[in-house]
C-alpha cells in the first residue's frame, strides 16, 4: 500500500510534470491476482483495484491501517469494470457484471474476489473510506442505478451517469460513488468544471484502448494543469482542485467522493471563461 500526502495548493503551482504525476496519478491498479492500494491523506480515502485470474484473492489488512482487518473501521465501494465476477462478503456471494456496484459495510471481515472466466477476468475497482456507522452490504446493478443521460452533441459531452452509493441509492456512511460513460463521438466530462472544498474526489478511467488517453485537468481554476491518463489509471483530486477531462476517444470513468458533505450536488461551479 502506497501513501500519498496532501499538497498545499500554493506549492502545487511549482510542480513540474513528473511531480504532478507522482503525487496525483495512480498508474497501476489492476495486477493479476494481487491488490494494489494507495492510501491518500485527503479524507483518508483508499483507492485500489484487484484483478483475480487464477486465484481467489481475499482482502488483506495492512500495517498502515493499524486494524485487525481492513474494514474494521472502514466501508468500501466495489465497481466491476472488466469481465463477470463475484465478490463474497462473510460467506454471502454477490455476482457483478461490468458496471455493477457492491457496497461493503463497516465490520465486514472476509471479502473474496473471483472471476467467472480467467480468459476475461473481472477488474474490481475498490474505494474505501473511514465509516462512522454501519450500513448494510448490498448490490446495485447498472440497470438498477437509474442511468441519467446528460450533455449535448454541441458541447461534445453527451454522457450517461450512474449513481450507486449516495443518499438516494445504496446507503453509506460518507462514501459517494458512481460512474459516467461518454457516448461515442463525445469526449468532455464534468463541464462546467467545479470544486467542492468540503470533500475530495478520485477518478478511475476505463474503456480506453491502449493507444488512447484522457487529458485530466486539475489545479486551481486560475492555475490549471493536466495529466494524460491511460485505461485503468486513477487520479486523486484534492478539494481545492477542479476536475474535468477530455479524451482522444469516448471513455468511461468511476468517480468517488468522501468528506464533510454527503450531498451529491454539493459543487462550486466555475465558468469556462474564467479558467486559466
Amino acid at each position: 500500500m502506497q501513501t500519498r500526502y496532501t499538497t498545499n495548493p500554493t506549492d502545487f503551482r511549482q510542480y513540474d510534470t513528473e511531480r504532478i504525476r507522482r503525487e496525483f496519478l495512480i498508474e497501476r491498479l489492476f495486477e493479476p491476482d494481487a491488490f494494489s492500494f494507495v492510501y491518500s491523506h485527503y479524507d483518508r480515502m483508499i483507492v485500489g483495484g484487484v484483478m483475480p485470474v487464477t486465484d481467489r484473492p481475499a482482502l488483506p489488512t495492512y500495517d498502515e491501517l493499524k486494524a485487525d482487518f481492513f474494514l474494521e473501521r472502514r466501508e468500501m465501494g466495489v465497481i466491476n469494470i472488466g469481465g463477470a465476477g463475484t465478490v463474497t462478503v462473510d460467506g454471502r456471494s454477490f455476482d457483478l457484471d461490468k458496471k455493477d456496484c457492491l457496497y461493503v459495510g463497516l465490520g465486514s471481515r472476509e471479502v473474496v474476489f473471483t472471476s467467472r472466466d480467467a480468459g476475461h477476468p473481472a477488474r474490481f475497482a475498490l474505494i474505501s473510506t473511514p465509516a462512522h456507522r454501519p450500513c448494510p452490504t448490498a448490490r446495485l446493478t447498472a440497470a438498477e442505478a437509474s442511468p441519467a443521460d446528460m450533455g449535448a452533441p454541441e458541447t461534445a459531452n453527451q454522457r450517461t451517469i450512474y449513481k450507486y452509493i449516495h443518499a438516494g441509492g445504496l446507503a453509506g456512511s460518507q462514501l459517494v460513488m458512481g460512474l459516467t460513460t461518454l457516448k461515442p463521438g463525445n469526449v468532455w466530462n464534468t463541464m462546467p468544471p467545479h470544486t467542492h472544498d468540503r470533500r475530495m474526489e478520485a477518478y478511475i478511467y476505463f474503456d480506453l484502448s491502449e493507444d488512447q488517453r484522457v487529458f485530466h485537468f486539475m489545479g486551481h481554476p486560475q492555475e490549471t494543469r493536466h495529466l494524460p491518463v491511460a485505461d485503468g489509471q486513477a487520479v486523486i483530486s484534492p478539494p481545492w482542485s477542479i476536475h474535468a477531462g477530455a479524451g482522444t476517444t469516448a471513455y468511461s470513468f468511476i468517480w468517488a467522493m468522501a468528506g464533510e458533505n454527503y450531498t451529491f450536488t454539493d459543487m462550486d461551479f466555475v465558468s469556462v471563461k474564467d479558467l486559466r
